[in-house]
């Protein structure tokens, strides 16, 4: 399952960002997504998990919760339109 985290501190480092949902089982990839140009955090990010029931359980249990200062928005992705 694919992830959207948002509300991240711009601080935070993709690496951060996967050991934090690494309590919850297996992820596959965590992704900050930085400006092209400025190379600034956006201040947010995607986390793919493989297991669905985890990802779910992830999602439930980090929802408006504290990580690196900042109170995350966690969700399902929505299926990104190319």
């Amino acid at each position: 399952m694919n992830i959207f985290v948002a509300k991240l501190n711009f601080r935070t480092t993709s690496e951060q960002l996967q050991a934090h949902f690494e309590t919850y089982g297996e992820v596959s990839s965590a992704k900050v997504i930085f400006d092209k140009v400025t190379q600034r955090s956006k201040g947010f990010g995607f986390v793919e998990m493989p297991d669905d029931n985890a990802a779910q359980e992830a999602i439930e249990g980090l929802n408006e919760t504290e990580f690196d200062g900042r109170t995350i928005v966690v969700k399902k992705a929505n299926p990104r339109n190319d």
